[in-house]
């Protein structure tokens, strides 16, 4: 990578980092979700006349961890559509 020219080692850089980035993106909140998930079940089990409440807090928790991967998409693809570092430390102008 010695042979880039500052720009593209950026690019690649930036890339690659977006890469890991939702790749932990992905796994943390779908080991969360099944976790949440594990537990409403558990407590359908125990207390099945409290499925409706259960029902939907589960639903309102796993819109709101959900939106965890949303960000993450978000920044990602700013990061790799939309490089804020390309034009902050080479400006073309």
């Amino acid at each position: 990578m010695a042979e880039l020219d500052p720009g593209t080692l950026v690019t690649v850089v930036t890339i690659v980092t977006a890469a890991i980035g939702m790749v932990l993106g992905a796994i943390t909140p779908a080991l969360v979700e099944g976790r949440a998930v594990l537990k409403a079940l558990e407590g359908l089990i125990r207390q099945p006349e409290a499925a409706g409440d259960i029902r939907n807090t589960l639903l309102i928790s796993l819109v709101l961890l959900e939106t965890t991967a949303i960000y993450v998409l978000l920044i990602v693809l700013v990061l790799i559509f939309a490089n804020p570092l390309l034009d902050r430390f080479f400006p073309t102008g």
